[in-house]
């Protein structure tokens, strides 16, 4: 896998903030009795609970952590962060 699939993702919530449908990802976006941004690092909470307990139990790790990362794409993409300044994060602290 490349990071293709990551910029796959990435795109996909890119859209769905900008052309909100009836989706998860999109309703998470939209401010109604909490802020947006509260949801979405609510969620980001939890999913670190689960990867913690995943790794200690041994089970779904892999599960749980793609959806932190999920969760923390989705927060960058809500905080208008390119996938491209990532991307150039990774490269410069491989430097």
């Amino acid at each position: 896998m490349d990071e293709k699939i990551l910029r796959e993702v990435y795109n996909v919530l890119e859209s769905r903030r900008d052309s909100p449908i009836d989706s998860y990802t999109s309703n998470i976006m939209k401010d109604s009795d909490k802020k947006a941004e509260d949801k979405i690092l609510e969620k980001i909470a939890e999913e670190c609970g689960e990867t913690i307990i995943a790794s200690k139990n041994d089970e779904n790790l892999v599960y749980e952590s793609v959806d932190l990362i999920f969760h923390t794409l989705l927060l960058l993409v809500y905080k208008g962060v390119e996938f491209d300044e990532i991307l150039e994060e990774f490269d410069r602290r491989r430097k």
